[in-house]
């Protein structure tokens, strides 16, 4: 079972974004199978991330507006799908990619604006600005010879909750790895807006040290992944399009780091319990304790917060199904009684497990219908 779940603080973004534009939320939460009381709720709520997708898909639905409502302009839906079709066809790099993204999102009056940073410039070479023009801006006054930039700007969004700022860096560090099959590790990640008060979910957004009150909002990266190839056809483009927003939301790791082996071992042994311990992770991946231990830290987590990560969600993805009772689902979470799986619950969520099962499932009648996905592109259109 894929799990996966998102900060009610993005449930609450979302929706203010599709009020403020005349968009009555209420009907949307019911069909999404969310709870209106998550707009005034803990800090702490989390929900199914499925649940939030099916949100997402509905307001831009209802907005018309790939954006949700915070660009400055709308971008209309299936603008992504047309850039997703321009980069994969004849892509030869992740660098010639994000040129063309960016090319393509210059020509739309309220696309996100974007351009790739990167030092050492030969002399003479590319344009720079954010718009037209190449994509690369060489500066050999910024530090870090073998690092990149993608800077954003965001100084145009309706974006009081700076959800704007966050899903535009997310999609496009996620839509980057998806286009060369491999995770791109960030180095950091910088936000113009000040720390908000869930900055701690950005750790796991992005896997990276997150840098608030910065010049620009900026995603910075190793300088030799744009050198990777993109690996992605047209095929596997409309695979992803019928998942969106999934393939963001839950980040898939690509089978490409540490972090994700171990967080998919783990996932994968929790439908019939119990967690693996540390020593059994690095026997399976060849290593030894030692060195797991010590990859893990290079990739910025511990294999205690990704059995935590793990193990909420797939508690949040049961309690709201409802297939499986408190108690067991405690002892398929390696926890050693139901009270101990309480307390770890409270302190994931703000609420003990019976609480938040009964206010999911009296709060709203459950999901209704949803909107398409993006849409994809037909056979014409393909060329």
């Amino acid at each position: 079972m894929r799990t996966g779940s998102v900060s009610a603080h993005h449930v609450r973004a979302v929706v203010l974004g599709a009020e403020r534009r005349g968009v009555d939320a209420g009907p949307l939460l019911a069909r999404a199978g969310l709870s209106p009381a998550l707009l005034t709720g803990l800090a702490s709520d989390r929900v199914p991330s499925a649940r939030f997708g099916r949100l997402v898909r509905l307001v831009w639905a209802s907005l018309d507006d790939e954006l949700l409502g915070f660009g400055g302009a709308p971008t209309k839906v299936g603008a992504f799908a047309m850039m997703g079709h321009l980069v994969v066809h004849g892509s030869r790099d992740l660098r010639e990619a994000l040129h063309r993204a960016r090319t393509f999102y210059s020509l739309l009056p309220g696309g996100p604006s974007f351009r790739l940073v990167e030092p050492a410039a030969p002399k003479g070479e590319y344009g720079k600005g954010y718009g037209r023009g190449r994509s690369s801006e060489y500066d050999g006054e910024r530090d870090g010879a073998d690092e990149a930039r993608l800077e954003f700007d965001v100084s145009g969004y309706d974006d009081p909750l700076h959800f704007g700022a966050e899903a535009t860096v997310l999609v496009a560090h996620r839509f980057a790895g998806w286009l060369v099959r491999r995770r791109i590790g960030l180095r950091r990640v910088e936000f113009a807006h000040a720390e908000p008060r869930h900055s701690a979910e950005y750790a796991l957004l992005f896997g990276a040290p997150c840098v608030f009150g910065a010049g620009r909002t900026a995603a910075v990266f190793d300088r030799a992944d744009l050198d990777e190839p993109v690996l992605r056809d047209a095929a596997a483009l409309q695979a992803f399009l019928r998942r969106a927003p999934d393939g963001v939301l839950v980040c898939s790791e690509w089978g490409s780091t540490v972090t994700g082996r171990v967080r998919h071992l783990i996932g994968r042994a929790l439908p019939a319990g119990p967690v693996p311990t540390p020593e059994e992770l690095a026997e399976r991946l060849s290593v030894s304790p030692q060195t797991l231990r010590r990859q893990l830290a290079a990739e910025g987590t511990t294999y205690q917060r990704l059995r935590d990560q793990v193990r909420r969600d797939h508690a949040i993805a049961e309690l709201t199904s409802g297939r499986v009772s408190i108690e067991r689902l405690s002892r398929r979470l390696g926890f050693s009684e139901p009270s101990a799986f309480h307390r770890a619950f409270r302190r994931w969520t703000g609420e003990t497990p019976r609480a938040y099962q009964v206010r999911d499932r009296d709060a709203v009648p459950g999901p209704g219908p949803g909107p398409a996905p993006l849409p994809l592109l037909t056979r014409g259109q393909q060329g």
